[in-house]
């Protein structure tokens, strides 16, 4: 399904280099794609373009799908512990709270959760599992009219190995990291077991996989509770325990209970291939979450010896003489069922290349509990009525002449509609009374025709998209009838352009293109009715919420030198009404928490890529790269003191990079590094630090060791984050984290 990004400095990853046979011999030899040249890239490769295969995973610590990425060039992905069900994608500007930005794909299937735009609406990694993984292909930025709005950011497209004959493959892993932090000095460890069969018909066209995957991990902390200061009359309970971090405003008291989380997976694919040409595949899958935070902590202790526990108004303590209140700590657990269905068929009618697929992700179950603190029984139960989306893709191609062609239609709708309830016992959900209901849902058809012209020495594509938008069943209720949010309505016209070719011992591509994202369901959606009241507060929406749109070019050249390839990218992407999701002030003194239009905002920048494969010594790989970013805020008329200030969550720089040796045919090493420089947490940039709650720079060294046991068992070791580094993306990241990982396939 096609729905709807840009830069850093210093040593990141680029594997080798796809290739794309042309007919026409003037044509440039191959397309420009950073990566493993094995196996063709499966997404249009305009923009810069990487592809990643069984020679980068290999070298990669990779206990979930998304770690298989993360050298990619300019690329980061906000993954706070294994296991981390909030792990969002960040090409080039697309900070870590804009989910919407990114288009993924798993097999063709549409797995981007465009049920909102923030960090907790991350692509549905899990659908596969990361032994099953063929290829990760990126595109960055909107460049083909293939692709609509959220494609603003970049396109990922994964892929899962084809069965080829009978085969079985397994995989395990057991993982662990101590892990120090205030009053926590403990080790975290979990495991997962991954297999599955292969089956491929000798004597018809028959193939089927069928897998699963079970995963269990305990996550640090995510949360810590700072003391409040407090000036109200009352007994102030005089306490010790607390921790005083000078990089923070007042002492820590407490943390939300470390994460222990249990995931299941089965997956099963079926193909047909006919002798014609034409194929057939479907696609089920089953995933079930369970997160349990049983344990929060308070570290305050009486005069007496005796633990503090803050209820949910505040608890008033004295600690170094000061006067505080201490609130925030609680218990909570989620359970949560969803699956995807998918079909798809492709083959040849009259000339023209036809393929088509139809999916549909749904959650079927999904029960939040948490309390009101650490004290009370009572608490909060969230239901969810089957939040997902459905999607459609279907393509059209042919070559006459000089002419590729291309047309084809998508569509999408996605819908949400969730419940939470008032409980006396937070863990059975006793006694519910309800509290409120948000609902709605938004839907896009698009059309896209793009024509391939061959120019004898380069090629040029032209495109366009038309998208139509919908949302509606919007509403909201606290208790009497459901507030309906107005309908909406609107469309756009994307153009694109792009233009390859030789110049000299330099390959070009320069490619132009608009995009325009439309708002999600959260973004629209998400008010609320204050208690007492029967009226929508106008402070947490925007009835009149408008669409992103993004202008932008990027400049891709290329050159080898003996073995070595350079690669550069300039890149520049304007967008107008930015949607932020914005907390605070406005100029005229409206207290708004609730997402905001932004006049426009820019960001450019500069991406250099190395690679080179047996420079210096036989069997010595390095692939590596580096960023640089200007992305700010130019015109906010609702918050004009943000102008020019550099725009949250996006460093100036990013390097990502990884060294492979063959020590012996049978023993291999790798070194792998991710940094990304300090940026600001806030849009008006007051909001800097390197300490819990900012968005801190980011330094990790990775070393994987491996083993041939056998021809099809392999051993490895690794440390992820070996110098331990500790960061934050207001949240802890991982410290250092050990591996051990024996894979096995026939």
């Amino acid at each position: 399904m096609a729905l709807t990004s840009c830069g850093s400095i210093l040593p990141l990853i680029a594997p080798k280099i796809a290739h794309a046979d042309t007919e026409a011999g003037d044509l440039p030899k191959e397309v420009i794609v950073v990566g493993q040249k094995n196996t063709p890239i499966t997404v249009v490769p305009r923009g810069l373009s990487v592809s990643l295969g069984h020679e980068q995973f290999d070298a990669i610590n990779a206990i979930n799908v998304e770690d298989l990425m993360k050298y990619a060039p300019n690329f980061f992905v906000r993954k706070r512990f294994v296991g981390d069900d909030n792990a969002v994608v960040a090409l080039r500007g697309a900070n870590t709270v804009q989910s919407a930005r990114t288009l993924v794909l798993v097999d063709g299937y549409v797995v981007s959760n465009f049920l909102g735009n923030r960090y907790d609406y991350p692509p549905k990694w899990n659908v596969v599992g990361p032994a099953e993984i063929r290829q990760f292909d990126i595109v960055y930025g909107p460049y083909s009219a293939r692709y609509g709005g959220n494609s603003m950011g970049g396109v990922v497209s994964i892929t899962t190995e084809t069965p080829k004959k009978i085969d079985m493959y397994a995989d395990v892993q057991a993982f662990t990291m101590p892990f120090k932090a205030y009053g926590f000095d403990q080790t975290f460890s979990g495991y997962s077991v991954e297999g599955g069969l292969d089956y491929k018909s000798k004597t018809s066209g028959w193939s089927a996989r069928t897998s699963f995957r079970h995963f269990e991990n305990t996550g640090q902390s995510m949360t810590y509770n700072l003391l409040t200061k407090s000036t109200a009359a009352g007994t102030y309970t005089p306490v010790t325990g607390a921790y005083v971090d000078d990089r923070l405003a007042t002492p820590v008291f407490g943390a939300a209970s470390p994460t222990d989380v249990t995931q299941d997976q089965a997956r099963l694919r079926i193909g047909y291939a006919w002798d014609n040409g034409w194929k057939l595949d479907a696609l089920t899958m089953l995933w079930q979450t369970k997160q349990a935070l049983d344990n929060p902590v308070s570290w305050l202790v009486d005069a007496d010896g005796n633990t503090v526990l803050p209820t949910a108004a505040g608890t008033k303590v004295s600690f170094n003489g000061v006067n505080y209140v201490a609130k925030g700590t609680t218990y909570s657990n989620m359970d949560r069922l969803e699956t995807l269905m998918g079909l798809r068929f492709s083959g040849n009618w009259s000339g023209w290349d036809v393929s088509a697929n139809l999916s549909h992700y749904d959650i079927g179950k999904w029960d939040s509990r948490t309390s009101l603190d650490m004290v009370s029984a009572a608490g909060q139960q969230t239901l969810y009525n089957h939040p997902g989306w459905w999607t459609f893709d279907g393509t059209i191609t042919q070559g006459f002449e000089r002419h590729a062609l291309a047309f084809g239609v998508t569509s999408n709708l996605y819908q949400t509609d969730s419940s939470t309830f008032n409980t006396s016992n937070w863990r059975t959900a006793a006694d519910p009374v309800f509290a409120s209901r948000t609902l709605g849902k938004t839907a896009i058809t698009g059309i896209f025709a793009e024509d391939e012209i061959d120019l004898g020495r380069a090629v040029l594509t032209l495109g366009g998209r038309y998208d139509d938008w919908r949302a509606f069943d919007g509403g909201i209720s606290n208790g009497g009838t459901v507030q309906y949010y107005p309908k909406r309505h609107d469309s756009a016209v994307s153009p694109k352009a792009s233009l390859q070719g030789d110049v000299g011992p330099y390959n070009l591509q320069l490619s132009l293109g608009t995009a325009t994202r439309f708002p999600t369901v959260g973004e629209l959606f998400q008010g609320k009715i204050n208690a007492g009241e029967t009226e929508i507060d106008p402070s947490s929406f925007d009835p009149n919420l408008k669409p992103e749109t993004s202008h932008d070019i990027n400049l891709v050249a290329r050159r080898r030198i003996g073995r070595v390839t350079l690669t550069g990218s300039l890149f520049d992407q304007s967008i107008d009404d930015a949607i932020f999701s914005y907390q605070g002030t406005l100029e005229d003194g409206t207290v708004v928490s609730r997402y905001q239009n932004i006049d426009r905002m820019n960001q450019s920048g500069i991406e250099l890529i190395f690679e080179s494969h047996d420079l210096w010594l036989d069997g010595l790989d390095v692939e590596a790269g580096a960023s640089w970013m200007d992305a700010r805020t130019e015109k906010n008329s609702t918050a004009p003191s943000s102008e020019g200030v550099q725009f949250p969550r996006i460093p100036k720089w990013r390097s990502n990079g990884n060294l492979r040796y063959a020590l012996t045919p049978k023993l291999k090493l790798s070194v792998g590094w991710r940094y990304g420089s300090r940026p600001n947490s806030d849009l008006f940039g007051l909001v800097r630090g390197d300490a819990y709650g900012y968005q801190t720079e980011y330094f990790f060294v990775d070393t994987r060791l491996s083993y041939d046991l056998t021809k099809a068992t392999q051993v490895s070791f690794g440390i992820d984050n070996a110098n331990n580094d500790q960061a934050y993306v207001s949240h802890p990241m991982p410290q250092r984290s050990f591996m051990l990982e024996v894979k096995y396939r026939n």
